[in-house]
């Protein structure tokens, strides 16, 4: 959940869309939708609307690094690096990026681009590049990665897309969706008709077609191999990528996982690079092209000095932003805090929280936005922004000396139990989807209701963030035992394995680095 400047750009939007007299039937749609798209965004954490996104920089150095972007290009840049929480400032990380990138150029197709590489302060996996040579990845990405030839394996398939101008069809194509987006909202009366088809345009566009991808992965393992990195790398991190995919899936979703994905901003990688047995296969298939005798990889891998960039580097939620500890949701700048009902795994995203049990029958999202101060709390969860409310359920009460209101609201398939809480100048939403609602568990939504509740500066200055560190692996140690020390909500087996690279009979050397997360 985002600090209160982006989470009120949220809500903005959302007020926004009511003063323009939206149809109701549009807001109550995409909320009684939530537990259908729970399943599914785990393979996708929900984005923010770039155009409601601009902060600008101030950092000194970055402005001077950016100084030769033209105006619409910095405002681009601004948008992006905001939507993703910021720029995250690592020197030595920094400094590892720039010397893989510049390797990279002088042995691309094209060493007279220029490119400009930034870290996103974001736990998503996603890279990305814009047509003026812009590179942006995540520090999420970086810290699933186990090499530099891994990492050059990104930033070379990304500068392949600005190499063929992949990333300028693309924004060709938006301008022509734009055009026709404006022909549909003249045209079609159905306000709702003409948002859906202007949303499907936006999906179309959102990645790179298939063979643009595949072409992408040709050039990229060509680049990174000839600048000296081992041409596996790619297919390494797609493997792993497509493992922490299915964790991330399974983690929330259980069986419903198949179901499908979503294609949102912030996991663009993942959803556009599908780690298919097809695509690793062609992978494999390219660096076997520049491998040496045998197929054997001759290039450079230099793990320890990639780990040694990563060691330290703020992993998951960062709590500027409000992050995730098991079934509790801690927000320290904010100053609230909420706890799920048990069996729930919790997912910060940039819009809200959101929350699922293992089966997918119950389900939870915490979000937050503002109503006129002189409509009462009762009075905006029977206004109509959902559908099914019974109107003898609305009570209003009090959460831990917060003001608050409930009710319940029942669908063909769903029954949800609603609260609304007001703190501060906003009023936090915290909804409970149950595909059948019984008073055991509506006495288990209330309860988890009840630990909502501020916290103090003292409390929220103890908090710290998770972090990647580094450590040797000593004698006797398993990848169980080293797994037993990982601060991560669920599965730090299958967790530690992914991070490292490392299969489920893999034997640990004595010496060697690897990854754990802790605080």
């Amino acid at each position: 959940m985002v600090p209160d400047k982006r989470m009120r750009q949220t809500a903005s939007g959302m007020r926004g869309a009511a003063r323009q007299a939206v149809p109701a039937r549009r807001v109550r749609r995409a909320v009684m939708a939530l537990p259908l798209l729970l399943p599914l965004w785990l393979l996708g954490c929900a984005g923010i609307d770039l155009d409601q996104a601009s902060v600008p920089l101030t950092s000194a150095s970055a402005a001077a690094e950016f100084a030769d972007m033209s105006p619409a290009q910095r405002r681009e840049h601004e948008r992006l690096v905001a939507s993703y929480g910021g720029a995250y400032d690592d020197p030595e990380l920094k400094a590892l990026i720039q010397q893989v990138v510049e390797r990279l150029v002088a042995a691309s197709e094209r060493p007279d681009l220029k490119y400009r590489v930034t870290v996103l302060n974001s736990p998503a996996i996603n890279a990305f590049a814009l047509p003026d040579g812009s590179l942006y990845v995540t520090r999420g990405l970086l810290a699933l990665a186990n090499d530099t030839s891994e990492l050059s394996s990104v930033l070379a398939h990304e500068m392949a897309h600005v190499i063929a101008r992949h990333a300028t069809i693309r924004e060709d194509q938006v301008k022509q969706a734009v055009l026709v987006s404006r022909v549909i909202s003249d045209v079609v009366n159905d306000p709702d008709l003409g948002a859906l088809a202007m949303q499907k345009s936006r999906r179309t566009l959102a990645s790179f077609s298939r063979g643009q991808e595949l072409e992408a992965d040709a050039i990229g393992v060509g680049i990174a191999a000839r600048a000296g990195f081992d041409p596996y790398g790619a297919t390494r991190f797609l493997g792993d990528m497509g493992r922490y995919a299915e964790l991330k899936s399974t983690a929330f979703s259980g069986q419903n996982a198949s179901q499908g994905a979503s294609t949102t901003p912030d996991m663009d990688f993942l959803s556009s690079h599908p780690a298919t047995p097809e695509r690793i296969s062609i992978a494999i298939a390219n660096a076997r092209q520049y491998a040496g005798a045998g197929g054997q990889a001759d290039g450079e891998r230099d793990r320890s000095a990639y780990l040694s960039a990563i060691n330290g580097m703020v992993y998951g939620d960062d709590p500027k932003e409000g992050f995730v500890r098991g079934r509790k949701f801690f927000h320290p700048k904010l100053g609230f805090t909420f706890t799920a009902p048990d069996g729930f795994s919790l997912e910060n995203t940039s819009q809200a929280v959101l929350g699922a049990t293992q089966t997918g029958r119950e389900a939870l999202r915490l979000d937050a936005v503002r109503i006129a101060t002189d409509q009462s709390l009762a009075q905006y969860l029977s206004s109509g922004w959902i559908d099914g409310v019974e109107i003898n359920t609305v009570e209003t009460l009090t959460v831990n000396g917060f003001s608050a209101a409930t009710a319940v609201a029942r669908g063909d398939q769903w029954s949800f139990r609603m609260f609304a809480i007001r703190f501060g100048t906003d009023v936090y939403r915290l909804i409970f989807a149950a595909r059948e609602l019984t008073p055991e568990l509506d006495k288990q939504f209330r309860a988890a209701a009840d630990t909502f509740r501020r916290v103090s500066s003292g409390e929220a200055e103890t908090v710290k963030p998770l972090r990647v560190r580094i450590v040797q692996v000593g004698l006797g140690d398993t990848p169980e035992k080293l797994a037993s020390r990982m601060q991560v909500p669920d599965r730090p087996g299958e967790r530690f394995l992914i991070l490292n690279g490392l299969d489920a009979n893999a034997k640990l050397k004595y010496g060697e680095k690897v990854k754990i997360i802790a605080d």
